[in-house]
């Protein structure tokens, strides 16, 4: 069946976001997806012809994206994240890098029959991992801090250097029999890593000058760090061949760690950009491959890669981490998980195409290989890294906690309340008298500014998934929400109404301030007042005699609906915009307040017991 050019990029488009978003949905990597999805499309379907639809285009097309993708990645690389562990990622992508080439050489060579110098081309195409496929599988994995960031340095730093280790296994193959070709490929190895490097720290350099003196406007700062990207990666391309991942590279570790250069605004828009880049770099890689070419390769082929999984990656870690201060657990889980991604892709489908131009026998065999090792490894540690690392404990747990700002007496009542069933809680706030009322009471606190550098850099937020903005201060909250948006998500940060919180010019946009907590009316000021006049917040568990209904309506109090926690442990939040509708076996924890009627009948009966028992008194006297 074939469609038109226009039909083919809208059918990639939404299959792309369709495979992201049931990723999501179902907490798993969505290159799994993708690559079957663009399998599907392709070879099977036929609905998508690659290069029909960009022609000329598709692989120059597929290493710029790769820069792009690589670049935000390496801008999230803070060297303050990994004091004590840069040993282990140094030798992850030197020693490690080399073992696992030398495994799967020596296994392709010897199993699959492959000349030594294409068998060693492979070898060099399956060493990287990558952000495309780490940062997805870490985000569903969770594992503690130290895997996390190994795993995260690894990956974007070693995409760079397996290519460059690639060109060199190129070069020997194309220069086999050739005098000097070792020296040739060695020189040219040397010469991209310094030309790399040089490019890319004289572009982050120019870019942070530009970026701190604010010579170009807010607008224009993304745009001019993608267009900054893509020339040097191009530029530095055509000096030395596959150098621009090393510029790339190098320029967002620069710009990440130059101080006084504030990139949120830009990893932002790079990480939208690089979700959208990946989502259609794999569907469209993915259709290029024949299915025949797949069912070909045979149960040798599922050896080699049976080789790579138990043999290669947990020999590198063992010889990386010799010395350090990682445990067993977290070297048994590092050993784990190392799923391929896009570059081992590109640069297959690149040098293939080159190498069957040129008559170079098994050629056509470099591209199924790499998409064989591809999908299983993403789909074996898909599908086993998480069960794995909680059986390790290596697990971060379940991101059930509530970072509040302010530890006033109203986000005390509140974060003592959910404390005390299981939800854990950190208190925020630079007024040391809450901090430490908070600290009696048995909560977690930080003492600072929750927006600070320094909370960015120490603020533990493991196992912290909402945010509540409890503060007087209103302007404190919205700029919490604001922060904490993209780690939490915009669905899970809230934040108090002002007294007068109205839609005009002086009140705060919506999207800025989260979701209004508790309802339009429940002010910090208002809730300061139901405390201190004797409301306190309870947990009451509902039943089919004792519903929602029930519950809000009773007689003898009024209450204020705050939370609600259904039968699988999972915490509602009552908003403005959202009223949960707790079922029979619900619990809602809520802000209750005594009725002066009942309140003034109550002390008129005690007033009349101790009139009964002073005559009682008198009469005994």
């Amino acid at each position: 069946m074939e469609l038109s050019v226009a039909y083919q990029l809208a059918i990639i488009t939404v299959v792309a976001f369709a495979c992201q978003w049931a990723a999501w949905r179902i907490k798993l990597p969505a290159i799994l997806p993708l690559l079957l999805s663009g399998l599907a499309l392709g070879s099977v379907a036929g609905w998508i012809t690659p290069k029909e639809v960009f022609g000329d285009l598709l692989l120059p097309g597929v290493s710029l994206a790769v820069s792009i993708i690589l670049f935000e990645g390496a801008l999230t690389l803070k060297f303050d994240e990994i004091r004590g562990l840069e040993k282990t990622v140094r030798r992850l992508v030197t020693w490690g890098a080399l073992v696992t080439w030398g495994v799967v050489t020596v296994s392709a060579w010897t199993l699959l029959e492959m000349p030594g110098s294409l068998a060693l081309l492979f070898g060099a195409l399956v060493v990287v991992t990558g952000p495309t496929v780490i940062v997805p599988l870490l985000r569903s994995v969770r594992p503690v801090a130290s895997v996390s960031r190994l795993l995260r340095w690894e990956g974007i730093v070693i995409d760079p250097l397996g290519a460059i280790l690639a060109v060199l296994a190129y070069e020997l193959v194309v220069a086999t029999g050739q005098q000097g070709a070792l020296l040739h490929g060695l020189w040219l190895f040397v010469q991209a890593i310094a030309v790399g490097t040089a490019i890319g720290t004289l572009v982050a350099l120019a870019l942070a000058g530009l970026l701190r003196r604010h010579l170009v406007p807010e607008y224009l700062r993304s745009f001019l760090v993608l267009s900054s990207v893509i020339g040097e990666f191009v530029l530095s391309n055509g000096i030395s061949e596959e150098s621009g991942l090393v510029a790339v590279t190098v320029t967002g570790i620069v710009l990440a760690n130059r101080k006084g250069v504030r990139t949120d605004d830009i990893l932002h828009f790079k990480e939208n950009l690089s979700v959208m880049l990946i989502s259609v770099l794999f569907i469209v890689l993915a259709a290029r491959l024949e299915m025949e070419q797949l069912t070909s390769l045979g149960a040798t082929a599922l050896l080699v890669l049976v080789i790579i999984q138990l043999v290669a990656r947990p020999l590198s870690v063992w010889v990386s981490t010799l010395g350090s201060s990682l445990n067993w657990r977290e070297k048994a889980l590092l050993s784990w998980i190392a799923p391929r991604g896009i570059v081992a892709a590109a640069v297959s489908a690149l040098f293939a195409e080159r190498l069957e131009q040129s008559g170079v026998a098994g050629a056509e065999l470099l591209v199924p290989l790499t998409f064989m090792v591809i999908i299983g490894t993403v789909a074996l540690q898909s599908l086993t890294a998480r069960p794995l690392a909680r059986l390790l404990k290596v697990a971060e747990p379940s991101p059930r906690g509530f970072l509040i700002i302010g530890a006033n007496p109203v986000s005390r009542a509140i974060g003592k309340a959910l404390n005390q069933n299981d939800f854990p809680v950190l208190l925020i706030d630079s007024n040391w008298e809450s901090v430490r009322a908070a600290r009696m009471d048995g909560m977690a606190t930080y003492y600072g500014n929750p927006v600070s550098s320094h909370a960015d850099q120490y603020l533990d937020l493991v196992g912290y998934g909402k945010l509540l903005g409890l503060s007087p201060r209103r302007e404190l909250n919205t700029m919490a929400t604001m922060r904490y948006r993209l780690e939490f998500g915009e669905q899970n940060v809230y934040s108090l109404p002002g007294q007068t919180e109205k839609e005009d010019k002086h009140g705060v946009a919506p999207e800025h301030r989260g979701a209004t907590l508790f309802g339009p009316e429940m002010s910090y000021a208002r809730l300061a007042s139901l405390l201190s006049q004797g409301a306190d917040i309870r947990k009451t568990r509902l039943s089919e005699e004792f519903d929602f209904n029930a519950y809000r309506n009773a007689e003898d109090r009024l209450v204020w609906p705050l939370f609600a926690v259904d039968t699988r442990e999972r915490i509602h939040v009552f908003t403005a915009e959202n009223q949960p509708d707790p079922k029979a076996g619900w619990s809602v924890f809520g802000l209750v307040k005594e009725e002066k009627e009942k309140e003034n009948n109550k002390d008129g009966k005690d007033k009349e017991k101790d009139k009964e028992k002073s005559k009682a008194r008198d009469n005994g006297a």
